[in-house]
């Protein structure tokens, strides 16, 4: 059943594979950011075994969708039937089609963009729980395999109910984007041919968001490609920063405010921190649109080392988001060659730093196997430490490791070889000794550097213990 269509999702293709032969009932949940693929993963995948197939439209409103509902039903039934005047009749009229496969070893239905079929006053939700819990949940041939972008209303109403769902779904698969090696496989498929550097500056911009990635031009070069995309009078994304937060999100301002006061800091702001940049009032609301933007992917979250739960880091981690906010917002009709100018620009250069240190963040998996920790237990972290009258001390990535050994990470992006000098070396070990004294480890520390094409060998480079390059990272 593996599909050759589709681009990496090894380990979906495979948790797909098993639960549709699992011979047992299942509820399947995808749910993730706005255009990293969930449908098309679906789609292709179970591509001619659907006996029910609908979507839902953003914005549509009840009487629209039930017409949608009653084409779907027709064409996979064969059978015409009145447009249901309410998602309860609709769920009728699904369950009694449904009823007549009884000679299917296995019935796949797949209600793709559910949050947006609850529209208000519809009763869907209802209507749709009483279908599930009422009939379909004791049917062994049914899996049922529910889709949507607008994640804080599947966690809300599906995942973490306390209701009729209550513990449902026996599937959940948090659809990721691209890795940086799944992204160098989709961009050959599609005939474009970046070096990695430039794979990975791609990255940086946008993430490993299919949708993005196949905007790519073959025929153009990545600067271009970026300024098509996103610079001059009608860039091919415009708009989409708005689109992914009003379908992420039902009320979406709030969320935007958060986002863009966690974009003004790199290394991210605690709780705290952020309340006080958005001046929003510190309830359960404000919490669970934190949990909301981690659930979407938007923000990630770490501890700084040695510190208690409250003192959590939330890090904006969608690249297109953050080249949002640095690039894009405020600026319309910038200069259509804007990126192609600005690449030797100091500002291009410094957002090339901080955000390649998210994009080794998000690749830890492939940064412990270089380190050869793969099978060591492992915690990440990030760590700042200022002494009373003197200059802050930072750390972006800390990798404890339970044989006693502290990886402390430096990240650089850069043209060439990176080149350490004096003024480098005793920054270094002063990061390396001011961590020691300030936390009072015993443990080994190991100074480790993750740059484009390596560390050069000379007088000052004895400091780094292991030497990473951008190609680890494609692994």
């Amino acid at each position: 059943m593996d599909n050759t269509e589709i681009i990496g999702r090894e380990a979906e293709q495979q948790l797909l594979k098993r639960t549709y032969n699992s011979g047992a009932n299942e509820f399947v949940v995808v749910y993730g950011r706005r255009r990293v693929g969930k449908s098309y993963l679906i789609n292709k995948y179970f591509e001619g075994k659907f006996d029910f197939y609908m979507t839902g439209l953003y914005q549509k409103p009840k009487n629209f969708l039930l017409s949608t509902f009653a084409v779907a039903l027709e064409e996979y039934s064969g059978k015409s039937r009145p447009v249901p005047k309410n998602w309860m009749t609709a769920m009728q009229q699904l369950k009694e089609y449904l009823a007549s496969l009884t000679n299917k070893k296995r019935v796949l239905v797949f209600i793709d963009e559910m949050p947006w079929l609850d529209t208000p006053k519809s009763d869907f939700y209802a209507a749709f729980e009483w279908f599930w819990n009422g009939w379909a949940a004791n049917q062994k041939n049914i899996m049922m395999v529910v889709c949507g972008s607008a994640t804080s209303w599947i966690v809300e109403k599906i995942l973490s109910n306390k209701g009729g769902f209550f513990n449902r779904a026996t599937v959940r698969i948090a659809l990721k984007p691209f890795t940086l090696h799944e992204t160098e496989l989709y961009l050959k498929s599609k005939g474009v041919d970046f070096s990695r550097r430039d794979i990975a500056e791609c990255y940086m911009t946008m993430g490993g968001i299919p949708f993005y990635l196949k905007q790519i031009s073959p025929t153009l070069s990545f600067n271009t490609n970026i300024d098509r995309m996103f610079f001059g009078a009608n860039p091919l994304l415009d708009g989409e920063f708005k689109a992914l937060f009003n379908t992420l999100f039902k009320n979406s301002e709030p969320y935007m405010r958060v986002v863009e006061a966690l974009s003004s800091k790199n290394m991210g702001l605690t709780r705290k921190e952020a309340l006080s940049a958005t001046k929003m009032t510190d309830n359960g609301t404000f919490t669970k649109l934190l949990d909301d933007l981690c659930t979407s992917g938007i923000v990630t979250t770490y501890n700084y080392f040695g510190s208690e739960k409250k003192d959590t880091v939330y890090q904006l981690c969608d690249f297109y988001t953050l080249f949002y906010f640095r690039f894009i917002k405020g600026r319309s009709g910038r200069d259509e060659h804007f990126w192609t100018l600005t690449i030797d620009n100091p500002m291009r250069r410094a957002w090339a730093g901080y955000t390649f240190e998210l994009l080794c963040k998000c690749h830890i998996a492939q940064l412990r196997k270089a380190i050869g920790i793969s099978d060591v237990l492992t915690e990440c972290s990030v760590w700042f430490h200022k002494e009373n009258g003197g200059r802050g001390c930072q750390i972006d990535l800390v990798i404890m490791r339970r044989d006693n050994v502290i990886n402390i990470c430096e990240m650089k992006f850069c043209n060439g070889e990176y080149v350490i000098d004096a003024d480098d070396e005793a920054n270094f070990r002063n990061k390396i000794e001011t961590f020691r004294r300030a936390t009072g480890t015993k443990k080994s520390l190991y100074f480790t550097m993750i740059t484009t094409f390596g560390v050069k060998s000379n007088a000052h480079s004895g400091i780094v213990q292991k030497k990473i390059v951008l190609d680890d990272l494609f692994d």
